[in-house]
């Protein structure tokens, strides 16, 4: 039985998204197709956000690699909705051996034989590309729907008193700051405080650490 990995993501941080549907989607997945989940990686975090600060991703990738497994996904976007950063996902799993499935697609990078699909760039590109451009479309009706309330007198942003004081930010994320302080990667320190990396990147910026 092959070996494999799970990874999910979700874009909402808050709790109105969960990871849940897909896991046990690919659950299901590897059950039917003789493949043995060993371990799942997922996310809240935003689409937008540089593969670079995806915190499970990489250790996702980090994993497949050192234990030679197969890693699941969901569909293309989840790893990314940059183009030529999905490829650069793409291209370090195709040089380390490492197969991706994309279940939704119902494409994975190598072929029966463990030879790279030969097709599969030009799937990937145009796929990564699609949801680049699905992300533009997503931004430039936001910002036109804002524009169109602003005209009619809507007041923007957050409700009074929904924003977080310094103290109360300083008290939430104290463990995070004690770290940066000590001069902790920003890596690590969000394993540590089981944060995403972004997260410890503002909290950095914010306090000026």
């Amino acid at each position: 039985m092959k070996k494999s990995v799970i990874y999910a993501r979700v874009s909402s941080v808050t709790d109105r998204q969960s990871t849940e549907r897909q896991i046990i989607s690919l659950g299901d997945y590897a059950r039917s197709n003789d493949y043995e989940v060993v371990k799942v990686f997922s996310e809240h975090i935003s689409g937008a956000t540089k593969n670079a600060e995806r915190q499970a991703l990489n250790q996702c990738i980090d994993y497949a690699v050192a234990n030679k497994t197969d890693i699941l996904i969901s569909e293309l976007s989840r790893m990314g909705r940059a183009i030529w950063e999905v490829l650069e996902s793409v291209k370090r799993c195709v040089d380390h051996k490492v197969n991706v499935v994309f279940q939704k697609e119902g494409l994975q990078l190598f072929d029966a034989d463990g030879q790279v699909n030969s097709i599969m760039a030009v799937y990937v590109s145009c796929l990564a590309l699609c949801a680049e451009k699905e992300r533009e479309a997503i931004r430039f009706r936001l910002h036109q729907g804002r524009e169109l309330a602003k005209q009619k007198g809507v007041r923007m942003g957050r409700p009074s008193g929904s924003i977080k004081s310094r103290e109360q930010k300083e008290q939430e994320y104290g463990k995070v700051i004690r770290l940066l302080r000590k001069g902790e990667s920003l890596r690590n320190t969000a394993k540590l405080c089981d944060v995403s990396l972004s997260t410890v990147i503002r909290v950095k910026k914010e306090f000026s650490l």
